[in-house]
Protein backbone atom coordinates (compact mmCIF):
# COMPACT_ATOMS: atom_id res chain seq x y z
CA UNK A 1 0.00 0.00 0.00
CA UNK A 2 1.46 3.35 -0.66
CA UNK A 3 -0.10 5.01 2.08
CA UNK A 4 -1.13 3.16 5.52
CA UNK A 5 -4.30 5.11 7.10
CA UNK A 6 -2.84 4.02 10.52
CA UNK A 7 -0.13 6.12 12.06
CA UNK A 8 1.76 2.95 13.45
CA UNK A 9 1.97 1.40 10.05
CA UNK A 10 3.09 4.76 8.63
CA UNK A 11 6.23 4.39 11.10
CA UNK A 12 6.88 1.13 10.89
CA UNK A 13 6.85 1.81 7.30
CA UNK A 14 9.14 4.55 6.82
CA UNK A 15 11.51 3.37 9.60
CA UNK A 16 11.82 0.24 7.49
CA UNK A 17 10.61 -2.15 9.89
CA UNK A 18 8.23 -4.54 7.95
CA UNK A 19 9.74 -7.17 6.26
CA UNK A 20 6.04 -8.85 5.88
CA UNK A 21 2.37 -9.28 6.75
CA UNK A 22 -0.70 -10.61 6.34
CA UNK A 23 -4.17 -9.22 5.11
CA UNK A 24 -2.40 -5.57 4.61
CA UNK A 25 -5.83 -3.64 3.81
CA UNK A 26 -7.61 -5.41 6.96
CA UNK A 27 -4.51 -4.87 9.34
CA UNK A 28 -4.24 -1.26 8.06
CA UNK A 29 -8.29 -0.35 9.34
CA UNK A 30 -8.13 -2.61 12.72
CA UNK A 31 -4.63 -0.40 13.83
CA UNK A 32 -6.15 2.73 12.37
CA UNK A 33 -9.50 1.75 14.68
CA UNK A 34 -8.40 2.84 17.64
CA UNK A 35 -6.69 0.72 20.20
CA UNK A 36 -5.02 -2.47 18.68
CA UNK A 37 -3.77 -5.25 20.40
CA UNK A 38 -0.15 -6.69 19.68
CA UNK A 39 1.65 -9.19 20.77
CA UNK A 40 5.62 -10.57 20.67
CA UNK A 41 6.95 -13.54 22.08
CA UNK A 42 10.54 -13.67 24.07
CA UNK A 43 11.40 -17.15 25.04
CA UNK A 44 13.72 -17.82 28.20
CA UNK A 45 16.98 -19.19 26.80
CA UNK A 46 18.96 -16.64 28.29
CA UNK A 47 19.03 -14.39 31.15
CA UNK A 48 19.18 -11.22 28.76
CA UNK A 49 17.84 -9.70 25.41
CA UNK A 50 20.07 -9.91 22.21
CA UNK A 51 20.68 -6.60 20.00
CA UNK A 52 17.96 -8.03 17.33
CA UNK A 53 15.58 -8.37 20.13
CA UNK A 54 15.45 -4.37 20.74
CA UNK A 55 14.08 -3.91 16.74
CA UNK A 56 11.11 -5.95 18.47
CA UNK A 57 10.55 -3.78 21.17
CA UNK A 58 10.63 -0.81 19.46
CA UNK A 59 8.05 -2.21 17.61
CA UNK A 60 6.01 -2.55 20.55
CA UNK A 61 7.18 1.18 22.00
CA UNK A 62 5.87 2.28 18.52
CA UNK A 63 2.41 0.83 19.03
CA UNK A 64 2.18 2.43 22.41
CA UNK A 65 3.03 5.95 21.35
CA UNK A 66 0.46 5.62 18.94
CA UNK A 67 -2.75 4.25 21.31
CA UNK A 68 -2.25 0.75 21.33
CA UNK A 69 -1.87 -2.08 23.60
CA UNK A 70 1.44 -3.85 23.69
CA UNK A 71 1.14 -7.33 25.22
CA UNK A 72 4.96 -9.11 26.25
CA UNK A 73 5.02 -12.74 25.99
CA UNK A 74 7.63 -14.73 28.15
CA UNK A 75 8.14 -18.41 27.16
CA UNK A 76 7.61 -20.13 30.48
CA UNK A 77 5.99 -22.74 28.64
CA UNK A 78 7.45 -22.76 24.94
CA UNK A 79 10.78 -22.43 26.32
CA UNK A 80 10.61 -26.21 27.54
CA UNK A 81 10.32 -27.22 24.10
CA UNK A 82 12.81 -24.66 22.80
CA UNK A 83 11.99 -22.81 19.40
CA UNK A 84 13.65 -24.66 16.36
CA UNK A 85 13.08 -21.79 14.08
CA UNK A 86 16.68 -21.32 11.81
CA UNK A 87 18.68 -24.08 14.28
CA UNK A 88 20.76 -26.90 12.78
CA UNK A 89 20.33 -28.78 16.04
CA UNK A 90 18.11 -29.15 19.02
CA UNK A 91 18.05 -26.30 21.46
CA UNK A 92 19.32 -27.79 24.94
CA UNK A 93 16.29 -28.29 27.38
CA UNK A 94 16.44 -26.33 30.91
CA UNK A 95 14.94 -26.69 34.37
CA UNK A 96 12.22 -24.68 35.65
CA UNK A 97 14.47 -23.23 37.70
CA UNK A 98 16.63 -22.15 34.52
CA UNK A 99 13.82 -20.87 32.62
CA UNK A 100 12.15 -18.97 35.81
CA UNK A 101 16.01 -17.02 36.23
CA UNK A 102 16.14 -16.26 32.81
CA UNK A 103 12.46 -14.67 32.86
CA UNK A 104 13.75 -12.19 35.85
CA UNK A 105 16.24 -11.33 34.10
CA UNK A 106 14.41 -10.57 30.61
CA UNK A 107 11.81 -8.79 32.04
CA UNK A 108 14.51 -5.42 33.17
CA UNK A 109 15.04 -5.26 29.70
CA UNK A 110 11.20 -4.01 28.98
CA UNK A 111 11.09 -1.07 31.84
CA UNK A 112 13.09 1.43 29.51
CA UNK A 113 10.98 1.30 26.72
CA UNK A 114 7.10 0.51 27.81
CA UNK A 115 4.95 2.21 30.17
CA UNK A 116 3.48 -0.84 32.31
CA UNK A 117 -0.11 -0.91 33.51
CA UNK A 118 -4.26 -0.98 33.74
CA UNK A 119 -4.66 1.68 31.34
CA UNK A 120 -6.25 1.12 27.81
CA UNK A 121 -2.81 1.21 26.39
CA UNK A 122 -0.51 0.70 28.75
CA UNK A 123 1.85 -2.69 28.71
CA UNK A 124 1.16 -5.99 30.12
CA UNK A 125 3.22 -9.06 30.74
CA UNK A 126 1.83 -12.60 30.26
CA UNK A 127 3.76 -15.96 30.73
CA UNK A 128 2.44 -18.87 28.66
CA UNK A 129 3.48 -21.34 31.09
CA UNK A 130 0.30 -20.27 32.43
CA UNK A 131 -1.47 -21.82 29.82
CA UNK A 132 0.54 -24.00 28.40
CA UNK A 133 1.28 -26.06 31.32
CA UNK A 134 -2.12 -26.69 32.29
CA UNK A 135 -2.92 -28.21 28.65
CA UNK A 136 -3.43 -31.94 28.04
CA UNK A 137 -1.70 -33.49 25.53
CA UNK A 138 -4.99 -34.93 24.36
CA UNK A 139 -6.61 -31.55 24.35
CA UNK A 140 -3.64 -29.93 22.31
CA UNK A 141 -4.22 -32.70 19.44
CA UNK A 142 -8.25 -32.38 19.46
CA UNK A 143 -8.18 -28.82 19.85
CA UNK A 144 -4.77 -27.75 17.73
CA UNK A 145 -3.17 -30.50 16.86
CA UNK A 146 -6.83 -30.95 14.13
CA UNK A 147 -6.17 -27.84 12.48
CA UNK A 148 -2.54 -28.77 11.25
CA UNK A 149 -1.43 -30.70 8.17
CA UNK A 150 1.87 -32.69 8.12
CA UNK A 151 2.24 -31.47 4.97
CA UNK A 152 2.32 -27.41 5.61
CA UNK A 153 4.50 -28.35 8.51
CA UNK A 154 6.94 -30.05 7.16
CA UNK A 155 7.76 -27.20 4.16
CA UNK A 156 9.24 -24.30 6.61
CA UNK A 157 12.29 -24.18 6.08
CA UNK A 158 13.83 -25.25 9.69
CA UNK A 159 12.02 -28.28 8.47
CA UNK A 160 12.95 -28.63 4.93
CA UNK A 161 16.82 -28.12 5.87
CA UNK A 162 17.06 -30.08 8.81
CA UNK A 163 15.71 -33.31 6.82
CA UNK A 164 17.62 -32.81 3.42
CA UNK A 165 20.62 -32.58 5.19
CA UNK A 166 19.25 -36.03 7.63
CA UNK A 167 19.77 -33.83 10.94
CA UNK A 168 17.49 -35.16 13.56
CA UNK A 169 14.50 -32.99 13.94
CA UNK A 170 12.71 -34.45 17.28
CA UNK A 171 9.21 -34.33 17.83
CA UNK A 172 9.15 -32.31 20.71
CA UNK A 173 10.09 -29.37 18.28
CA UNK A 174 7.84 -30.48 16.10
CA UNK A 175 4.91 -29.29 18.43
CA UNK A 176 6.56 -26.19 19.11
CA UNK A 177 4.19 -24.44 15.83
CA UNK A 178 1.51 -25.93 17.79
CA UNK A 179 2.46 -24.27 21.16
CA UNK A 180 3.18 -20.66 19.50
CA UNK A 181 -0.08 -20.81 17.44
CA UNK A 182 -2.30 -21.66 20.71
CA UNK A 183 -0.05 -18.90 22.43
CA UNK A 184 -1.61 -16.42 19.54
CA UNK A 185 -5.35 -17.77 20.03
CA UNK A 186 -5.16 -17.62 24.12
CA UNK A 187 -4.28 -14.24 23.89
CA UNK A 188 -7.34 -13.27 21.40
CA UNK A 189 -9.78 -15.26 23.66
CA UNK A 190 -8.24 -13.77 27.13
CA UNK A 191 -7.19 -9.66 25.88
CA UNK A 192 -8.60 -9.17 22.31
CA UNK A 193 -4.95 -9.57 21.13
CA UNK A 194 -5.13 -9.72 17.30
CA UNK A 195 -1.88 -8.94 16.27
CA UNK A 196 1.35 -10.98 16.53
CA UNK A 197 5.15 -9.39 15.76
CA UNK A 198 8.16 -11.17 15.57
CA UNK A 199 11.09 -11.11 13.64
CA UNK A 200 10.90 -13.00 9.58
CA UNK A 201 12.33 -15.96 10.28
CA UNK A 202 9.11 -15.79 12.67
CA UNK A 203 6.94 -15.84 9.64
CA UNK A 204 5.87 -19.89 9.93
CA UNK A 205 5.07 -19.66 12.95
CA UNK A 206 2.95 -16.40 13.39
CA UNK A 207 0.69 -17.49 10.27
CA UNK A 208 0.23 -20.60 11.77
CA UNK A 209 -0.94 -18.87 15.05
CA UNK A 210 -2.91 -16.24 12.27
CA UNK A 211 -4.48 -19.34 10.32
CA UNK A 212 -5.68 -20.84 13.83
CA UNK A 213 -7.54 -17.82 15.53
CA UNK A 214 -9.51 -17.76 12.07
CA UNK A 215 -10.13 -21.52 12.21
CA UNK A 216 -10.83 -21.94 15.89
CA UNK A 217 -12.65 -18.61 16.87
CA UNK A 218 -13.81 -17.12 13.27
CA UNK A 219 -11.73 -14.30 14.29
CA UNK A 220 -9.77 -11.77 12.46
CA UNK A 221 -6.06 -11.81 13.04
CA UNK A 222 -2.90 -10.36 11.76
CA UNK A 223 0.91 -10.93 11.53
CA UNK A 224 4.04 -8.38 10.84
CA UNK A 225 7.24 -9.61 10.60
CA UNK A 226 10.24 -7.04 10.87
CA UNK A 227 13.96 -7.52 9.18
CA UNK A 228 17.03 -9.44 11.04
CA UNK A 229 19.32 -7.71 12.26
CA UNK A 230 22.07 -10.04 10.89
CA UNK A 231 25.37 -7.76 10.49
CA UNK A 232 27.15 -5.33 13.00
CA UNK A 233 25.55 -2.14 12.81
Amino acid sequence: MSEYKSEFLRELSWRGFIKQMTHEAELDAYCASGNPVAYIGFDATADSLHVGSLLQIMMLRILQRHGGKPVALMGGGTTKIGDPTDKEKSRPLLTDDQINANIAGIKKAFQPFLKFGDGPSDAVMVNNADWLDKLGYIQLLREVGVHFTINTMVKQDTVARRLAAEQPYTFLEFNYLLMQSYDFLELFKRIGCRIQLGGSDQWGNIVGGVDLVHKVEGGKAFGITAHLITNLV
